[in-house]
């Protein structure tokens, strides 16, 4: 089994990170999660590769030893939950200093609650747009 994320489900320009970071948020005390709808149009659906992910890493996390390994351990869990994410979606996951000693199982559990909970966010915020 493979434990990195294809070049396509990887956000790798600013512009993707700010833009996802203005959407919906939700955060614990070891992550935050942004969560941005890119698209709902039916008609560019097949043009979209699938959801992206980011993560972003502080100083404020610890050494780059300590960044590297929490940034490792955020990629992995972030392969398994785009799995069940629509492909429209954009995802930035942020490390909070308290992830340093935080477990791998931990840092799953918070970023798959808090990706549920953005991503319902961005849901409703869609369904305001839509209405109006």
């Amino acid at each position: 089994m493979n434990n990195v994320l294809p070049a396509s489900q990887r956000l790798r320009h600013r512009s993707d990170f700010r833009a996802a970071i203005r959407g919906a948020t939700s955060g614990t005390k070891l992550v935050v999660v942004h969560v941005v709808i890119r698209s709902t149009d039916p008609a560019t659906a097949d043009l979209i590769n699938g959801p992206r992910v980011g993560v972003v890493c502080s100083k404020s996390v610890g050494n780059s030893v300590v960044r590297h390994t929490v940034a490792r351990h955020l990629r992995h869990v972030a392969k398994e939950v785009v799995d069940d994410l629509p492909r429209s979606v954009d995802v930035v996951i942020r490390a909070r200093p308290a992830a340093a000693d935080a477990s791998h199982r931990a840092l799953a559990e918070a970023v798959t609650y808090c990706t549920n909970k953005a991503y319902g966010k961005a849901r409703r915020r869609e369904a305001k747009k839509a209405e109006s």
